[in-house]
């Protein structure tokens, strides 16, 4: 995978948009405005994305790809580095974790307008 590739699989769920509110090379995709992803554009090989914190350590010692996201709270975020021994199969499946793990802490009212979205 890369950066291209992920940043496209993100978009392509449902209520996702992007932005830079940290720098020009931090790209954060949100759903909902809760940020699930950040994909590095300067180094252009990794994307940090949250998990639960069990299945985080669970990955960390199964793949070199995976360690503690720099910049976040190690226990729910991950770093993954695309060209390792990750796959792009894993890498969606991450994302999809990721993106499912901030959309089951959304408010009730979140949750109708999220329901709400085609």
């Amino acid at each position: 995978m890369n950066v291209e590739t992920a940043r496209e699989y993100c978009l392509s769920k449902k209520g996702v948009t992007e932005c830079f509110p940290f720098d020009e090379v931090s790209l954060v995709m949100k759903v909902m405005g809760k940020m699930f992803a950040l994909i590095d554009l300067e180094g252009a090989n990794t994307i940090a994305l949250k998990c639960d914190p069990e299945y985080a350590i669970e990955l960390r010692e199964r793949y070199a790809a995976v360690e503690g996201a720099f910049h976040f709270n190690k226990k729910y975020w991950n770093k993954v580095c695309f060209d390792s021994d990750a796959d792009d199969r894993l890498i969606e499946h991450l994302i999809d974790h990721s993106y499912e793990e901030v959309i089951k802490k959304f408010t009730r009212k979140l949750k109708v307008e999220y329901d709400a979205l085609p």
